[in-house]
C-alpha cells in the first residue's frame, strides 16, 4: 500500500505526495464541476511548474473528486465575463491563452502526467484527458467535446484530441458534441485503459509507481524525445532521436543500467 508522506490543500486543488516519488493533483471544486477556471488552471500550473523542478517528484496524477473530472471551463465565469469592456474579449483571450499554456505546460514537464477519471470529461476537461500522457478511466466514465450544441465549436480541445485521436473519430466527437464511453474512448486511443471504479485510484497507482521506479533521467529524455519527433519528417525524426540516444548513453544512468542487465542484478538509479 503506498503511503503519502505529505499533503497540502488549497479551496480548490489538493495534493498528495507518496514515498516513491508521486504527486497526485486532485481537483475539488464540485461547484463547478471541477471546471478549467483561471483560479483552477492558475493552480495546476504552479504545482506542474514545481513539480518538474522537484527531483524527488517522478509521476504525476491529475484526479478529481465528484462524479465529474472536469466539465471543461466555467460557463458561468465566461457569461460574467460578457459584461466587461469590449463583451468581454479581452478576458476571453487570457482565458484561452491560459488554457493553452497550461496544457503545453503537461507537455513540456519532464515528468509524466497521468489523468485519472473517476467521471465526464467535456470540453476542455477531455482536452485535459487528451494532453496527459497516459490516461485511465472508470468504466462508467463518459468524454465529449460538446462546444457545437452551444453554437462553440471545440477548437482548442481539438488540437490536443487531433493528436491521439484518428482524424475521422475526432471530427465525429466535434461535429456531434456527443458523449462516448471508456470502451469506446479506449478504442480510439483517448485514453489508455478503463476499470471498474473502486480499482481505479489502486490502477492509477500501480502505473504511476512502475514508472517511477525507472531512470528518471531516462523517462524525461524519452518523453521529450517522443513529443519532438512526432513534428519531423521520417528523416529528422530519426536524425535527431540519433542523437537523443547518444546522449543518453552517455549519461550515469545508462552506464549503471547496462552493466546490471549484464551482470544480472536490478539497477540502482538512485546512485
Amino acid at each position: 500500500m503506498t503511503k503519502n508522506f505529505m499533503e497540502q490543500r488549497t479551496e480548490i486543488l489538493n495534493n498528495q505526495l507518496t514515498e516513491e516519488g508521486v504527486l497526485r493533483l486532485i481537483m475539488n471544486d464540485q461547484k463547478t464541476k471541477n471546471a478549467l477556471s483561471k483560479q483552477m488552471m492558475t493552480h495546476l500550473m504552479r504545482e506542474i511548474s514545481e513539480a518538474s523542478r522537484n527531483e524527488s517528484i517522478k509521476v504525476i496524477i491529475i484526479s478529481a473528486i465528484g462524479n465529474v473530472f472536469s466539465a471543461g471551463h466555467d460557463l458561468k465565469e465566461i457569461t460574467q465575463a460578457r459584461k466587461e469592456r469590449g463583451e468581454g474579449e479581452p478576458y476571453f483571450k487570457e482565458l484561452f491563452d491560459q488554457c493553452s499554456a497550461l496544457m503545453q505546460l503537461i507537455v513540456n514537464c519532464p515528468k509524466p502526467v497521468i489523468a485519472e477519471i473517476s467521471g465526464t470529461a467535456t470540453a476542455a476537461g477531455c482536452q485535459l484527458v487528451a494532453t496527459c500522457d497516459l490516461a485511465l478511466a472508470a468504466e462508467e466514465a463518459k468524454f465529449a467535446t460538446p462546444g457545437v450544441n452551444l453554437g462553440l465549436f471545440c477548437s482548442t480541445p481539438m488540437v490536443a484530441l487531433t493528436r491521439v485521436v484518428n482524424n475521422k473519430h475526432a471530427m465525429e466527437m466535434l461535429l456531434t458534441g456527443d458523449f462516448i464511453d471508456a470502451k469506446k474512448a479506449k478504442e480510439i486511443g483517448l485514453i489508455n485503459n478503463y476499470c471498474v471504479s473502486y480499482e481505479l485510484e489502486k490502477e492509477t497507482m500501480n502505473l504511476a509507481v512502475k514508472i517511477a521506479h525507472k531512470s528518471s533521467v531516462a523517462v524525461s529524455t524519452g518523453k521529450e524525445a517522443f513529443y519532438a519527433q512526432s513534428d519531423q519528417d521520417l528523416a529528422g525524426a530519426y536524425k535527431y532521436t540519433s542523437k537523443v540516444m547518444v546522449e543518453n548513453l552517455l549519461k550515469e544512468d545508462a552506464k549503471e543500467g547496462i552493466d546490471a542487465f549484464i551482470d544480472k542484478r536490478q539497477p540502482d538509479f538512485n546512485k
